[in-house]
């Protein structure tokens, strides 16, 4: 991997090194601002095209654009990451990053940065290569997931792996807790290994892959004739999105928060459709006459 000219050091007395970063939502940020917190130079910052965000709203850029912009990174917002090929290349970078990008990077991109690309991957390869690694997860009952510094390939998830830490799942955490706690492992795992990329040898994947499909609203609709068990994950698994639900009165009715008691599902935190979020009990106190998970 070429270094730069001018090498400087990072916070812990690695080699700064310069860098490609693509990222987009929320989950990205955190990565983004510890590499730079480390001493690395972001050259520039790929993410995707600003969005509205709401009905009637204008366009909105994305968490890692406004974190970029805070920071003063120079950012590109391509419809196509196949569009800025020549724009990566004449960088010069000596590494490329990829958190939840949200695009496939042709190969002609990957290409373009001498050093490759590592991506951060929320889970242990090659269990749950592909969209929902944690929802997936969790829907299977796993206990256990982690995170994975992977090579980009043009394969789905299926480049080498540089760094992985084993992470638990809790018996009541939300896709959403469990992915925050990711995030935080993966981010100290980056800033560990981008400096040991050019030396290490990276490991194959070995294993049977699984994948995890992009997730559906109806696979979260919650069939009471079901195990509770598996209700239970379907709970934890659709919170914070899509949201588990069944109908009620004709309406849809979301359980964000639930837990198995005695063979049967006991709903904790629910949404009656165009109502805010609330407790079972209060709910219920309103509808006496109404009791679906009986």
């Amino acid at each position: 991997m070429p270094r730069p000219v001018n090498a400087s050091t990072t916070s812990d007395g690695c080699e700064a090194l310069k860098l490609v970063y693509f990222g987009t939502p929320a989950a990205a940020v955190p990565p983004l601002e510890a590499l730079v917190a480390a001493g690395h130079e972001i050259a520039a910052v790929i993410t995707q095209p600003d969005r509205r965000r709401g009905r009637g709203s204008g366009l909105v850029g994305s968490p890692v654009r406004v974190a970029a912009v805070a920071l003063g990174l120079p950012v590109f917002t391509p419809e196509k990451a196949r569009s800025i090929v020549a724009d990566v290349r004449a960088l010069g970078a000596d590494l490329g990053v990829v958190v939840a990008f949200g695009q496939i990077l042709p190969i002609e991109l990957l290409d373009a940065i001498d050093g490759g690309l590592v991506n951060v991957h929320f889970s242990l390869l090659p269990r749950w290569r592909g969209a929902a690694p944690v929802e997936r997860a969790i829907l299977a009952g796993d206990t256990e997931t982690g995170v994975c510094i992977m090579g980009v390939e043009e394969g789905l998830d299926t480049g080498p792996v540089y760094a992985r830490a084993t992470v638990p799942i809790g018996a009541e955490e939300t896709a959403g807790e469990l992915h925050a706690r990711l995030v935080a492992a993966g981010t100290d795992l980056l800033v560990e290994t981008v400096p040991k990329v050019a030396s290490i040898s990276p490991e194959v994947q070995v294993g049977e892959p699984t994948y995890a499909s992009k997730l559906t609203v109806d696979e979260f609709e919650l069939d009471l004739a079901r195990p509770a068990g598996e209700l239970a994950r379907i709970v934890r698994a659709g919170n914070p999105r899509p949201g588990a639900w069944l109908t009620v009165d004709g309406t849809r009715f979301k359980v964000w928060r639930a837990h198995e008691l005695d063979g049967r599902l006991v709903p904790d935190e629910v949404q009656p459709e165009g109502k805010a979020r609330m407790t079972y009990a209060a709910w219920h106190a309103g509808h006496r006459d109404t009791n679906p998970f009986a």
